[in-house]
């Protein structure tokens, strides 16, 4: 099988859409946010209330701020590049406002299109973190830490990913009984717990779907300023 060309670049733009397209569809079902973004959401509909320009964005590139510190303390090193994942962020929680705005239209009144689009955001999230892992441009900081430490122990990054969605599950879980209340649960839900599960393993397969139809080519000499 002839396999497509496919510019890295591209997979980064598509990422970014799809990736904040696929929050705003799981915040509108209702089920229970990505366990990825369940802290950021937590952290948002703490300070909302308070301080009504902090938006489910803001939150997100706020929390991964702290996260590439830690990434850098983890791997104990630091590259360039690494800024380049806040930029990232930042762009990010814009897309994610601007669907979060859009979806808030979106029919969710009853059960079989609450899973409707819960199911479109679980499965375009996944598709969409694949493509982050197959371009050279630095991804969110949530993906960037994944993908350092996948190569610091040489374990396959699907697998760290699976890793690293239970424990930010777990951390999710205690902020929703730190914020509202013990045996509360705001934005964390059964959603949350069955992508933490499955997630690493959707990114999986379509990683293994995307080597197999595509050959993933820089269009821009830019690779040598994010290694």
């Amino acid at each position: 099988m002839k396999k497509r060309v496919f510019y890295t670049e591209w997979a980064y733009a598509v990422a970014m859409a799809g990736l904040s397209l696929s929050v705003a569809l799981m915040t509108r079902a209702d089920f229970g946010v990505s366990m990825v973004v369940a802290p950021a959401y937590l952290l948002y509909l703490k300070v909302n209330p308070v301080l009504p320009f902090f938006t489910f964005g803001m939150a997100e590139y706020t929390l991964q701020a702290v996260l590439l510190l830690f990434t850098i303390l983890t791997v104990k090193k630091y590259r360039p590049y690494f800024l380049f994942s806040f930029v990232t962020a930042v762009a990010y929680g814009f897309l994610l406002d601007g669907w979060m705005a859009l979806t808030a239209s979106l029919p969710a009144d009853g059960f079989a299109l609450r899973c409707l689009w819960y199911v479109l955001g679980i499965l375009l999230g996944a598709a969409s973190i694949a493509f982050f892992f197959e371009t050279y441009i630095a991804p969110e900081v949530y993906e960037l830490l994944v993908k350092e430490i996948a190569q610091k122990l040489g374990r396959p990054t699907h697998r760290v990913k699976t890793v690293y969605d239970c424990v930010s599950c777990a951390v999710a879980v205690l902020m929703s009984f730190a914020f509202f209340g013990l045996w509360r649960f705001e934005g964390v839900k059964l959603g949350t717990v069955i992508c933490a599960l499955v997630n690493g393993f959707l990114i999986g397969r379509c990683t293994a779907l995307y080597e197999r139809v595509f050959e993933f080519r820089d269009a821009l000499p830019w690779r040598k300023y994010f290694t």
